[in-house]
């Protein structure tokens, strides 16, 4: 009998000692896994005391739990699965895994490696009823006593871990998650218990430090069942219905190239289901970056080269005379200029092994703990970050695209421009064509350039120029913004038949290769394309007051020089011109409040944020870092610009359109006359000023990040208290009114 108890111990039932769960299943009957034991002795022995009935069935519950615990573990390591699915062809391998899904739940790495702990225990069981029943043949009496005394610590163990076991198989626990239930599990008050879960901890750890080791020093996302807490970004999770072929032919398609910056900007994300709670959001962000950097630096564009010229060479002497380079082991062979790039350059093989030397640290110690493993993600997310710094900043001169977008985009090519726009000047007068407005611009544009770019520019080649046409399909950054323009046109009320709106989406486009694209993202572009489209109507503007003036002028200089020759009076065109010559102050407001306008955000905006831009580049060794002073930069171009102040940009707009109207009114004034129209584009000019004025100087702009460049502009407006006075009613230009002759 006592042998029969032995084995029973084992979760082998027999006459003595059944198991309801069975005889319920001889009988055709489903019983569903419960929380109580099925193990009972058998109702027809008599002549067992009820004393030693109730001590035989607690023991024998031991039996029931391992039993169970063996079944979950023999499951959890059952690996039939990688057979069935390795022996059948490629293309059929995901239709099979497919079926066996459905079948049957997902196979878990997570559950294999608590599986795997499981079995230790249960060795450790296993040895004590060995020793047990040593002790029994030992004896000359055997009693029970011994088996209770040699078996009591598993009281304690067997019931919590049978409950772990069974909320695992009920709610399909997994990854991250199983992690948490884990966790949760060892805040407890039993030492026994609490090390013997924070040992099946011990082994899931061990999976996820092996994918994070996978991640962080390879780039490799080793995750075949969807455990990890870095996921793959699925496009649609690529519609399931498609084909194997499908899919093959698209990922043939496209690039690597093409696939290593889809992976950088929206190919991995992190599963919160999956993340345990042990990991702040913080340190999940990190290995997500470490990763991607790593993906980024062992597997280089083909297309990429190092520079050959002195801007490289300069770049990089000065860059280890600022600071000097991040591991004093960098050798001299990496700063050559080779013709090829490969990923052992970008991440010397001595980085990864220390990556790789400080995840092992954390995966022999015997408790995860959460400082050691904050720092030792912070350390590998540093050096990542610093590589990629060296490939951005120092090999793909970060500092000349910048500076070329500063030139093209911010308009630091004064010149440029301003012999772009001369030369567009008569082509601008009338609406661009549908289908060669692009093609008329590209004379002028070509022309400037001829004139003004010398050969050492290197970057112009990148800039090129487009004018989406309104109804044709363009970049999503471009479309937005024609979209945007097209609103605006619909509601302003122009005076002028002659439209002016068509040539307000000429737009830049910038050529961007790898590496840098990991940088400039089409978003920070549109910002750029947004800022320059801005601009560039302010310059056409200022430009169209001064040259204005310059035409009336030389036209008037000429009749009063043939007047004085010809000896006669002054013609009725003359004396129209002498009645027309207020409307000039009218002309000066225009110039000076343009003037301003251009002369705060060329010099009080972009120059100051430039110069605080490049000193976070100085001190900088992160990438991450660069890419938040960078959009810190643009931000405040933006908002500094009121470009995000949507009653200053719709005044402003109005303010250079009606600008443009005057402009061409008074150059057409002798042939056209139409005086009312010069008064109603003078009070509505006087009307938009003063609400710009109030709006600027208005309490809510004033304590914003505006405040110390607002200052010096609305200075500059006011310095003689004119937009003040007018402001508040005490002068008014609008009624005064020049008379002008019938």
């Amino acid at each position: 009998m006592l042998h029969e108890l032995l084995l029973a111990l084992l979760g082998f039932t027999g006459d003595l000692i059944v198991d309801e769960r069975e005889q319920l299943k001889t009988l055709g009957l489903d019983s569903p896994l419960s929380d109580e034991s099925t193990f009972k002795l058998a109702p027809d022995i008599s002549f067992i005391q009820p004393s030693e009935r109730d001590l035989i069935e607690r023991l024998i519950k031991l039996g029931f739990y391992y039993r169970e615990l063996d079944r979950f573990a023999n499951k959890s390591r059952n690996l039939s699965w990688i057979r069935s699915v390795t022996s059948v062809h490629p293309l059929e391998r995901a239709d099979e895994l497919s079926k066996q899904t459905s079948n049957e739940k997902k196979p878990s790495v997570y559950r294999r490696a608590i599986a795997n702990g499981i079995v230790e225990i249960l060795s450790v069981y296993r040895s004590a009823v060995l020793h047990i029943e040593q002790q029994l043949l030992a004896e000359t009496t055997p009693i029970l006593a011994t088996v209770t005394q040699g078996l009591n610590k598993f009281f304690l163990l067997f019931p919590p871990l049978y409950e772990v076991v069974l909320e695992i198989e009920r709610d399909d626990i997994r990854g991250g998650r199983l992690l948490n239930v884990l966790n949760k599990r060892c805040h407890c008050g039993v030492p026994e218990l609490r090390a013997c879960l924070q040992r099946l901890l011990w082994h899931g750890h061990q999976v996820m430090y092996n994918q994070l080791a996978a991640w962080m020093v390879y780039g490799i996302l080793q995750d075949p069942h969807e455990e990890f807490f870095i996921k793959r970004q699925e496009d649609g999770d690529l519609d399931h219905r498609s084909s194997q072929e499908e899919i093959s032919e698209k990922l043939a398609r496209t690039s690597v190239h093409e696939t290593s910056l889809t992976d950088w900007h929206s190919g991995f994300h992190i599963s919160l289901d999956m993340l345990p709670d042990h990991i702040p959001m913080r340190l999940g962000e990190s290995v997500l970056f470490a990763g991607k950097a790593i993906r980024v630096l062992r597997n280089p564009s083909p297309a990429f080269q190092f520079q050959k010229d002195k801007s490289f060479q300069q770049t990089m002497r000065g860059s280890q005379r600022i600071r000097g380079f991040m591991h004093s082991d960098f050798s001299e062979k990496e700063t050559e200029l080779d013709a090829d790039l490969t990923g052992e350059e970008l991440l010397p093989q001595s980085e990864a092994d220390k990556i790789e030397a400080m995840l092992k640290d954390l995966k022999e110690s015997s408790e995860f703990h959460k400082r050691s493993f904050e720092c030792t993600v912070d350390s590998v997310r540093a050096i990542a970050a610093s590589h990629l710094w060296q490939l951005v900043v120092v090999r793909a001169d970060l500092n000349g695209h910048l500076k070329a977008l500063k030139d093209y985009f911010l308009l630091e090519k004064g010149d440029f421009f301003q012999c772009f726009l001369e030369e567009s000047r008569q082509l601008m007068r009338f609406p661009p064509r549908q289908s060669t407005g692009e093609a008329d611009l590209m004379v002028p544009f070509q022309l400037a350039a001829t004139k003004t770019i010398g050969e050492e520019d290197k970057y112009f080649s990148r800039v090129s120029l487009r004018l989406p046409s309104f109804g044709v399909t363009v970049r999503s950054s471009q479309a937005d913004l024609a979209r945007s323009k097209l609103a605006l046109t619909g509601k302003a009320n122009l005076t002028s038949d002659t439209s002016v709106d068509g040539w307000d989406a000429i737009a830049l486009e910038y050529s961007v290769d790898w590496p840098m694209q990991l940088f400039f993202t089409q978003e920070v572009l549109s910002k750029y394309l947004k800022v320059f489209q801005y601009l560039i109507r302010l310059k056409r503007t200022q430009m169209e007051l001064e040259k204005s003036w310059a035409s009336v002028m030389h036209q008037d200089h000429m009749d009063f020089a043939q007047h004085r020759k010809d000896g006669t009076k002054e013609s009725i065109s003359q004396q129209r011109r002498q009645g027309i010559r207020p409307m000039w102050r009218v002309r000066e407001h225009m110039a000076f409040l343009i003037r301003n306008l251009q002369f705060y955000i060329q010099v009080d905006v972009i120059e100051s944020q430039w110069k605080v831009l490049q000193t976070h580049i100085e001190d900088s060794q992160d990438f991450t870092e660069l890419v938040g002073f960078h959009q810190e930069y643009l931000s405040a171009l933006i908002s500094q610009s009121f470009l995000d102040i949507g009653a200053v940009s719709r005044i402003l707009d109005s303010i250079m359109k009606l600008c443009l109207q005057f402009c061409w009114n008074i150059e057409n004034h002798e042939s056209n006359p139409n005086t009312s129209e010069l008064e109603n584009i003078s009070e509505e000019f006087n009307q938009k000023s003063n609400s710009l004025y109030t709006i600027l100087r208005s309490s809510k702009l004033a304590g914003s990040q505006r405040a110390p460049f607002l200052r010096r502009f609305l200075l500059r407006l006011n310095f003689n208290s004119f937009y003040e006075a007018t402001t508040r009613g005490l002068l008014n230009v609008v009624r005064q009114r020049p008379a002008l002759p019938l």
